[in-house]
């Protein structure tokens, strides 16, 4: 699905990956399930580009439901995949946490679930060989991206800003669709390591211009950085306030 010239997502607001396509290669960024193999095959033929074009594979951090596909593109077509030192034994499967979930309904977290089994997350795919980026690093790559550093989601966790589609792609530092309650808008993700330290690190991107801002769940937000983190800051104060916070 093409968001503009450039700029591709596959999968759907419940798990989504991004493809930023230049005439010299392509980026992947996240690699959502591993189901979204198939979906990753249709839009390159819809593009007209064999996978060889794919230069890397990019993670947001290295949860199971963004590692997706990436083992199988490193393992068949030799595409090196990139994360963050902090996450590469999360993404390998040889460390991972179990956060709270918090607040849930029933008919979001079915539908979540469902799309998960139907997309095979529940037989995650880890990576067995990484290269590993910092933050603050540009990439020579489609896109030149650039890394800003999220703890808080994961200790890895970043945010990629792709200024030649004026896209920061962010993966689960926030969400635009919570997949446990179905409420949309900017808000902070469930599965948080450290949400206190996930909040603060948002405050980074507002250096960034961009006007995209595309997570891991949810629609991806045309407003701008800066209104997209001022809406992740008034849920979180919101649900603070809430009895059933």
């Amino acid at each position: 699905m093409e968001l503009a010239p450039g700029l591709h997502r596959i999968g759907n607001d419940i798990v989504a990956a991004y493809l930023v396509i230049e005439p010299g290669g392509i980026t992947v960024i996240d690699a959502g399930l591993p189901g979204h193999w198939k979906d990753l095959q249709a839009e390159l033929a819809a593009l007209g580009r064999p996978a060889s074009d794919i230069r890397a594979v990019l993670l947001t951090h290295g949860d199971s439901d963004h590692i997706g596909f990436a083992e199988r593109l490193r393992r068949e077509h030799g595409v090196p995949v990139y994360v963050h030192g902090a996450d590469s034994a999360r993404a390998r499967g040889l460390q991972s946490t179990r956060p709270s979930w918090g607040p849930m309904r029933l008919g979001p977290i079915v539908k979540f679930m469902a799309y998960g089994i139907a997309k095979g997350g529940m037989r995650p795919v880890h990576l067995t060989e990484v290269r590993e980026f910092a933050a603050g690093d540009v990439l020579d790559l489609p896109g030149a991206p650039r890394i800003f550093g999220l703890p808080g989601h994961s200790p890895g966790s970043v945010a990629i800003y792709v200024p030649s589609v004026d896209a920061v792609f962010v993966g689960d530092a926030l969400t635009t669709r919570h997949v446990l309650t179905g409420r949309s808008g900017p808000q902070p993700a469930p599965f948080t390591d450290d949400p206190p330290e996930a909040l603060a690190s948002l405050e980074r991107l507002r250096t960034i211009g961009a006007q995209w801002v595309l997570p891991g769940h949810g629609t991806p937000w045309r407003e701008g950085v800066g209104k997209a983190v001022d809406a992740v800051v008034r849920a979180a104060h919101d649900a603070a306030g809430s009895p059933n916070a």
